[in-house]
């Protein structure tokens, strides 16, 4: 995988100073997209992401990371773009002989992806990581940004329905992320990876990405030191919610279950009020800023063009959150 920047200067000409670093949450397939126009304009030291891992979980015996492996695969150009998750041309032969076995098939594992299961595991049981983990794997997809996994320990989301809990990728993929959601919480530890608070501790600016709050930032936010260091550093939020509802994924049910009193609705304001005081500014699709005109606190809002359906929609979104940055004077 190749960066577009050279000499630290910008496809416009502007320079970008090379010891300036952005940390980026996400999680999810929107949260990879910002994260791939990101990495385009920024030189990899400049970039770190720290991944959601609640929705991590054992299956077929293996460690399975499904948002690391999202954003590991975006950034390396190999993802498949249209249906989100898993590689690109991927063959899934193993999962239906799996089902012929009569094994367990809900979760839907591909050929060439089952490599970078097999070879976590494996490195995980020989005593490594799983941050040292992400970086051989990183490493050998040709990813040059730093990804970071939000914990080194178990951290599992669970789903509170009406007839009991589930773990995130039952209630999602199994269930098809039909039961109502009554509460969301983690199982595990709540201790983040020392390069976590150490990439927090050097950041100049915190951008969180169009990732499900609940479910893929939430549990990030929740561990020991995370929010503090947030709140000494200038944070924008991209909404991933837009004209009400959500481009991929169960976050408008969510928001209109889960908000508080008077915040359930699927919109950009539930998701900037979910985010409260730890937000500066909020980026939302054009024509949804009109939702926040009667708001007189933080955060500030602005209208750009969200929707990334392609990845120069990514990149044109990452370039204009980043020129905002400037202009805001977070970002040089």
């Amino acid at each position: 995988m190749t960066n577009d920047r050279t000499n630290d200067r910008t496809d416009d000409g502007t320079e970008q100073r090379s010891e300036q670093r952005l940390v980026y949450l996400s999680g999810g397939v929107g949260g990879a997209r910002l994260a791939h126009g990101l990495n385009r304009l920024l030189a990899p030291q400049q970039l770190t992401c720290i991944v959601n891992t609640g929705d991590d979980f054992a299956h077929w015996g293996l460690q399975i990371s499904p948002d690391l492996d999202t954003m590991m695969y975006t950034l390396a150009d190999v993802a498949d773009e249209e249906r989100g998750w898993g590689l690109a041309g991927e063959t899934f032969a193993a999962l239906e002989w799996v089902k012929r076995y009569g094994g367990p098939s809900w979760f839907g594992l591909g050929d060439r992806d089952l490599a970078t299961h097999l070879m976590r595991t494996e490195w995980l049981r020989s005593g490594l990581d799983l941050t040292e983990v992400t970086q051989r794997l990183c490493s050998g997809l040709g990813v040059a940004a730093r990804l970071l996994p939000m914990t080194n320990e178990p951290c599992a989301t669970m789903i509170d329905t009406p007839s009991g809990t589930l773990d995130f990728q039952r209630w999602l993929v199994a269930e098809r992320g039909l039961p109502p959601v009554t509460r969301v919480w983690s199982r595990g530890t709540d201790q983040p990876s020392a390069q976590v608070l150490a990439a927090l501790d050097t950041a100049q600016l915190v951008i969180i990405g169009p990732s499900n709050p609940y479910v893929s930032i939430d549990p990030i936010l929740a561990l020991q030191g995370v929010r503090e260091r947030l709140a000494q550093r200038p944070v924008l939020a991209v909404s991933p919610i837009v004209h009400g509802r959500a481009i991929k994924g169960p976050l408008a049910g969510m928001l209109e279950t889960l908000g508080a009193h008077g915040q359930r609705s699927a919109s950009a304001r539930s998701v900037a009020q979910h985010y409260g005081a730890l937000l500066d500014v909020c980026v939302v699709e054009r024509g949804d800023e009109r939702e926040f005109a009667h708001d007189l606190e933080r955060p500030k809002v602005f209208a750009a063009d969200t929707w990334m359906r392609t990845r120069a929609d990514s990149r044109s979104l990452a370039q204009s959150v980043l020129t905002l940055a400037t202009e805001l004077g977070y970002w040089a």
